[in-house]
């Protein structure tokens, strides 16, 4: 039986669990007897196994499959039996031996020797490097006889982890790679994976192995001020789990060696990152970053983009090489190369990187342009009202005192830039009552609104329209915008050198959502990614300036803006 097989059982599984009352405990002994009917060989499980017929069909499915691909078809099989609170409090996400491999390889390709490296997965549940780790070390010591090549294992591959039934599994699957060794000497393997929470890692085990490897949880992380202290060189505001395991593997690498991680792509250009990108960039700095393009049934629950990142300890500052990845849960992928990019001189400001190969000479010619939104007079923050703080203030009918309410349904979708007036969703109140603390909610001069928050699936990800300073008379004077729409305003005290329609028309173009994707990793459209986005030089947003004041064609301004973005190499040249 095949893998897609599996597959729908797996689903079977996943539904099986979610009618218990207690849900790790079922899932934790299912997959006990899953691997027991996989193999009955190994280290005994810390909990008793479940005799249910599903386990055993599935058990048998993986036996006919790679180890590597059988610890991942069970590691996920355990995830999505998972309790949604516990895997969104440890960031559990398995990854799938094709993508698995390719990490390794690129590893190899940055330096890695299997002989000889000293290698940690700091989050190895499941064993999804391990055991992949372990069968290339054996690959490369078949001079040595079996009982050496147990004990270059034990002495040069080690796995933390958090949860002790997924440092089980993750043994087990090594044990699988080194079956033919352990059944030839006799010798059991020891343990290779110290329950632990790696962020606690003692301070002499920095700077001890040649490859940290793995694919780190994520999610925002509460940190006690003593931790925030330790990790302060990488935080920005919140902390997020991959963002602190991506530092321990800077302090846990030694000189020349490796950082191979599997994460979401948000840390290229999200404020947060802001200090983590300068610390790559001082201490370790990227060689390859493979986006995965196209992800069929792999990381499926996972809302952000992916990508496959190296980095190597004080390595000299380079262009980073990109590729796309195609792949698919059964196992295929396809890998497309696509040059070379500069990141920039000052590496806390966002990477500039295409996320398709459609995207590349735009990535490039982003590298040229000096100029952001406050070079020509605007500001961008978000908008003040967070609803749900004044809800005895919100009124569906006008009232005296009342200002309208800005919602984010006000921007046309369809980026035409039209502003439209209405409150039709539900808790969608058009009117606001201040008092007379709530000045900071107030919005009394025109400013350009655009859409907070957009998904990557979106044909569009800038949405913008101009808040007319007309509207804002109309009601007294002033209005109030909700939290969920970011303000393009200018700077106080500084006369624009661009008008807002240029700057509207500009943002609700199809090149500069491009430019946009090659900065942004989530769905969340920043003031500060806004902010640090390549525009064009001012004299030819006025150029601009001029053909929309001749009411041009929409189709003559997005080929005008698209020139701006193509031609900057070949100006910037002459």
């Amino acid at each position: 039986m095949d893998v897609c097989t599996y597959i729908k059982k797996r689903d079977e599984a996943k539904q099986l669990a979610r009618n218990q009352q207690d849900r790790l405990a079922f899932a934790r002994r299912f997959l006990t007897a899953l691997i027991k009917h996989y193999t009955p060989w190994g280290t005994a499980s810390p909990v008793e196994p479940l005799d249910h017929p599903l386990a055993k069909e599935m058990g048998a499915i993986a036996a006919v499959q790679t180890s590597e691909m059988a610890a991942y078809l069970i590691g996920t099989t355990y995830t999505v039996m998972l309790p949604e609170e516990y895997r969104g409090q440890y960031g559990v996400f398995y990854t799938p031996p094709s993508l698995a491999s390719r990490l390794l390889d690129l590893s190899e390709k940055a330096g890695t020797n299997w002989r000889t490296a000293r290698i940690l997965d700091p989050a190895c549940g499941g064993g999804a490097f391990l055991a992949p780790v372990a069968s290339r070390m054996l690959r490369s010591l078949q001079n040595l006889t079996p009982i050496a090549r147990i004990q270059h294992v034990e002495q040069h591959l080690s796995g933390y982890e958090i949860d002790p039934f997924s440092a089980w599994v993750s043994q087990i699957f090594v044990e699988m790679v080194l079956k033919k060794e352990i059944e030839q000497t006799g010798k059991p393997l020891k343990n290779l994976v110290t329950v632990c929470n790696s962020l606690y890692t003692p301070p002499d085990a920095y700077g001890t192995y040649e490859l940290v490897i793995g694919n780190p949880p994520y999610g925002r992380q509460k940190l006690s001020p003593e931790d925030r202290a330790h990790w302060s060189r990488s935080l920005y505001g919140h902390a997020n789990l991959y963002g602190l395991f991506t530092d321990l593997a800077v302090r846990l690498t030694a000189h020349n060696g490796v950082i191979a991680y599997v994460t979401p792509t948000s840390f290229l250009g999200g404020q947060y990152f802001q200090a983590l990108r300068r610390l790559l960039g001082d201490e370790a700095p990227p060689l390859f970053f493979d986006f995965i393009a196209h992800r069929e049934g792999v990381f499926a629950d996972a809302l952000q983009e992916t990508m496959l990142s190296i980095f190597k300890k004080h390595a000299v500052n380079q262009p980073v090489s990109v590729s796309y990845l195609s792949l698919k849960e059964t196992g295929n992928i396809t890998t497309e190369e696509n040059g070379q990019y500069n990141l920039p001189e000052n590496q806390d400001k966002p990477w500039v990187l295409p996320r398709n190969p459609q995207q590349s000479k735009l990535a490039k010619s982003c590298g040229e342009l000096a100029y952001r939104l406050k070079d020509v007079g605007y500001t961008v923050s978000t908008g003040p009202l967070v609803w749900n703080r004044h809800k005895a203030k919100l009124f569906y009918e006008h009232v005296e005192g009342s200002v309208p309410v800005i919602w984010a349904e006000c921007v046309n979708p369809s980026g035409t830039g039209e502003f439209i007036f209405k409150a039709s969703l539900r808790n969608h109140a058009p009117w606001f009552k201040p008092t007379t603390r709530d000045e900071a909610n107030i919005v009394r001069f025109s400013c350009i609104l655009l859409q907070r928050t957009t998904s990557l699936e979106q044909s569009r990800r800038l949405i913008a329209a101009e808040l007319p300073q007309s509207f804002i008379e109309k009601h007294g004077g002033a209005v109030t915008v909700e939290n969920h729409l970011n303000m393009v305003k200018a700077i106080p005290g500084q006369k624009p050198l661009i008008s807002p329609r240029v700057i509207t028309a500009l943002l609700n173009s199809t090149v500069v959502d491009q430019v946009f994707r090659c900065i942004n990793g989530s769905t969340a459209v920043s003031a500060y990614e806004l902010e640090s986005m390549p525009i064009p030089p001012p004299e030819a947003l006025l150029r601009l300036e001029k053909m929309i004041a001749r009411r041009a064609k929409k189709e003559t301004i997005e080929k005008a803006i698209t020139e701006m973005y193509a031609h900057v190499r070949s100006s910037a040249a002459a």
